[in-house]
């Protein structure tokens, strides 16, 4: 049996009026997850949101699921049913923005990335659109374990820019997928193999494009709390100059 602690904070950061992620942490359906949203003035805020309770609602009326059953998309035996239930809940999420883009103008080029976890009954699975990340820590490394969908990230495993650069870069903020309402995204998901004491970070690149891979390491492997982590590690985006907002969700494993 595999049980979950966790805690989540969210910041503006110094340069943005609004907050534009947005985040879920359900015990009770094992979903962990952080939205990035994009559009400018209210609109990311409300992609972000969307799509954050798109998933919560389809993971909730998957949650008894046991077999395969007749999917809005095509069910994927190669992976396994979480993993199915993950992706067809993003895909789902991206299509409520569509509508919602149809039915008011103004939210018209809104997106938004995300980032998740779930815990459900068979093996963990993680799942992200985008360049916001999912991180596990364990022995004493922080791993990153999903890979950003953005324009630096891909330069970044060509080996053409280093990870210094790319958060420096002009373009850092170019995404290559992200969930804005038009074709079915690409979800990226895999099942993850966790063990008793193992912590998941998810973030969005406000934190992640900001502290290197050095500093996140070193605050996520301090003896605090999860909540006192979540804190640090807003504090010293913030203290780096805090460009863009900031959120994240510390787990923790516990296998009995």
């Amino acid at each position: 049996m595999i049980r979950i602690a966790s805690a989540v904070a969210s910041h503006p950061g110094l340069r943005r009026e609004d907050n534009e992620d947005a985040y879920c942490a359900r015990q009770d359906l094992g979903l962990y997850m952080v939205a990035d949203g994009m559009g400018g003035h209210a609109a990311g805020e409300i992609a972000s949101r969307l799509v954050v309770e798109a998933v919560e609602a389809f993971i909730s009326e998957t949650r008894d699921a046991d077999v395969q059953r007749t999917w809005p998309f095509p069910y994927d035996p190669s992976i396994s049913l979480d993993a199915n239930r993950v992706k067809v809940a993003l895909r789902l999420a991206n299509r409520r923005l569509a509508v919602a883009m149809a039915q008011n103008e103004a939210l018209r080029g809104m997106a938004t990335t995300a980032a998740l976890a779930l815990f459900g009954r068979h093996t963990p699975v993680v799942a992200h659109v985008g360049d916001s990340r999912v991180y596990l820590w364990r022995n004493g490394t922080l791993e990153q374990v999903t890979e950003d969908h953005s324009w630096v990230g891909e330069q970044v495993r060509a080996g053409t820019l280093s990870e210094a650069d790319a958060r420096r870069h002009p373009w850092k903020n170019v995404v290559t997928r992200a969930i804005s309402g038009g074709e079915d995204p690409g979800v990226d998901v895999r099942d993850l193999e966790v063990r008793d004491g193992d912590r998941l970070m998810i973030c969005s690149d406000g934190l992640s494009g900001v502290l290197p891979q050095d500093r996140l390491e070193a605050i996520v492997g301090a003896d605090r709390s999860l909540d006192e982590t979540c804190v640090a590690l807003v504090d010293a985006a913030n203290e780096a100059g805090g460009p863009d907002n900031i959120t994240v969700a510390m787990l923790k494993v516990d296998v009995a």
